[in-house]
Formats: structure tokens, C-alpha cells, sequence
């Protein structure tokens, strides 16, 4: 993941702002029975990746298999190829039959909707994405809408509009990268408050050279995140510790469930972050989430 990427991280601050007010003010208005635990889906952004093999994926597996493998050590995944690529019936047929139980597909807005026409007068291609990412069922998590790097703050009114027009109760949250959403606390304000009355969700991008992008603005029960991480420098176990005793502290308050995506470098060690997140979640959010069966790659000669 590029976007906030930064080659020095000696001198980044990565504490957690404070919660926006209003994550505050809507986090007691989520329903929720007091019975029920919150549910956390987690993963890294990829299956498809050689170096797992004979890590997290058997010593036989072929790239054909991945998915399948994936699905027995991770319950969630950002799905980036419909970034791309509208998906048809039998890719989505494909996805569900190697899916384990429980299993949620995150899938990305194409980006010829949300970049290239920048959510107007693309009815067709969204009422097309819509229906195909329904046809997972219930494997089926939230979808999220990265907005294009121009995407700027003169156009909040075709966000709503664009919104307005997805099937009902349809699950989507919002990402938001220009600048200007940020540093405009007035039209932030209305934003959110537009994005809670529609249902929908947020995402949040906690990456070294963008700080501005964590919010922290909650507008539904479900909410996503997406960790960048440096390759298991010290800073990751402690960014995650942070993020763990925050979501707790939701969780607490009223956030059903969360999605996130672990990302970290080229993601050969995506897994190790991945567990650590699982672990500390587990320890401290009172979750039964299972962790990966990481085994240590054997490298050929390394015993002579």
C-alpha cells in the first residue's frame, strides 16, 4: 500500500488522536444485545502470496489453492481485485465455494466509479457492482469506497446523492484521503452526520506519512481499518497495542464490529503482524478469535 507510505519513520508520531466528539455522541445509539460479544473480522490484504507457502499455506499448495488456504487461517480479507475488475457470476461462485464458514469478503469500489467518474453518472456500473458483491451472501462483510486523491470537499453533495442511491440497508464505508475533508472541521462535521443517517460506515488508514486521515469519526456499528505496518518494526506491536485498547474502549461503548486489514511492507510477514493483532485482541477485547498455524520456513542449505 503506497498511499502515506514514508521511507524514514524515525520521526513519526504515531499516537491516536482523540476520538472526534462525535464518535462520543453516536457510539450509545448503536443497538446491541449486551448478550452478544462484539465480532472482529481480521486479515492481511492478499492471499495470493508465494512466500506463505510451507508458512501458512501447506508445502503442496498451488496458487489455485491459496484462497482456500487463506480462509482456514484468517476470517476476512480487503478485497482489492474488484478495485479493477467488476466481478461475474462464476468468480463469485468460486469465492464462495472456497470460503470457510464465517468467512467476509471486503470488497473495493471499482475505481472507474470512484475515480475515474468520481461517483456521477455511473448508475449502471454501480447498480452492476452492487449485485455482484450481493451474490456472496453471507460471506458477504461491508464494502468500502476509497475516494480518489481529488475527490475534495466541493464535491460533498454528490457523495450524498451517490449514497442515497444504493440498495437499502447496502454495506458500504468511506474513505476519505484529499486533505481538505480533514482541515475543514465545519463540512467534516456535516459529513459525518450525513454518513449517520445513511448507515453508513467509516475507514480509516493508519499510515506513517498521512496522520491526518485517522479521524477517528465513527458513524455506524461497523467500522474498518486498514494497519500499515513496517516489516514488524518495534512501532508495530506498539501502534497495534494502541489500536487495541481503543477499540476496546468502543467495543465497551457500543462498535458491533470491526475490519482489519493488516498491512505490512511487501506482506511476506503480514501473518506475524496479523497474529499479534489476533493475540492482543483476544487478550484484551474478551475475543475467540483463531490464530494462524505459522510455521518457520525451512530455507534449503541452511543446515550445512
Amino acid at each position: 500500500m503506497d498511499f502515506g507510505k514514508s521511507e524514514d519513520i524515525s520521526n513519526i508520531d504515531f499516537n491516536l488522536p482523540p476520538d472526534h466528539p462525535f464518535t462520543g455522541q453516536v457510539l450509545p445509539t448503536f443497538s446491541s444485545d449486551p448478550s452478544q460479544p462484539p465480532q472482529c473480522f481480521i486479515g492481511p490484504p492478499i492471499w495470493a502470496n508465494k512466500e506463505w507457502v510451507g508458512k501458512i499455506y501447506p508445502t503442496t499448495a498451488k496458487d489455485k489453492d491459496f484462497l482456500y488456504y487463506y480462509t482456514r487461517q484468517f476470517n476476512s480479507i480487503e478485497l482489492n481485485v474488484t478495485h479493477y475488475q467488476i466481478p461475474g457470476e462464476t468468480t463469485i461462485q468460486r469465492w464462495k465455494e472456497a470460503a470457510a464458514p464465517g468467512f467476509r469478503f471486503c470488497p473495493k469500489w471499482p475505481q472507474t466509479i470512484s475515480h475515474e467518474y468520481q461517483l456521477k453518472g455511473c448508475e449502471h456500473l454501480s447498480r452492476e457492482f452492487t449485485t455482484a458483491v450481493l451474490g456472496l451472501g453471507e460471506h458477504l462483510g461491508t464494502t468500502f469506497l476509497q475516494l480518489g486523491p481529488s475527490f475534495d470537499t466541493y464535491q460533498f453533495r454528490t457523495l450524498s446523492l451517490f449514497l442515497k442511491q444504493l440498495p437499502p440497508h447496502f454495506p458500504i464505508a468511506v474513505e476519505f484521503r484529499h486533505p481538505d475533508w480533514f482541515s475543514d472541521k465545519v463540512l467534516w462535521q456535516k459529513t459525518i452526520e450525513m454518513l449517520q443517517e445513511a448507515g453508513v460506515g467509516t475507514v480509516m488508514s493508519d499510515v506513517a506519512g498521512r496522520r491526518d486521515v485517522l479521524h477517528m469519526s465513527l458513524t455506524s456499528p461497523i467500522f474498518a481499518l486498514r494497519f500499515v505496518g513496517h516489516e514488524l518494526h518495534p512501532t508495530d506491536f506498539t501502534r497495534v497495542d494502541a489500536w487495541v485498547q481503543r477499540l476496546k474502549a468502543w467495543f465497551d461503548r457500543g462498535l458491533r464490529t470491526a475490519f482489519i486489514f493488516v498491512h505490512c511492507g511487501e506482506n511476506t510477514n503480514a501473518p506475524e503482524l496479523t497474529a499479534y493483532w489476533i493475540k492482543q485482541l483476544n487478550l484484551h477485547c474478551g475475543l475467540s478469535l483463531q490464530l494462524p498455524r505459522i510455521q518457520p520456513k525451512v530455507i534449503q542449505g541452511s543446515l550445512f
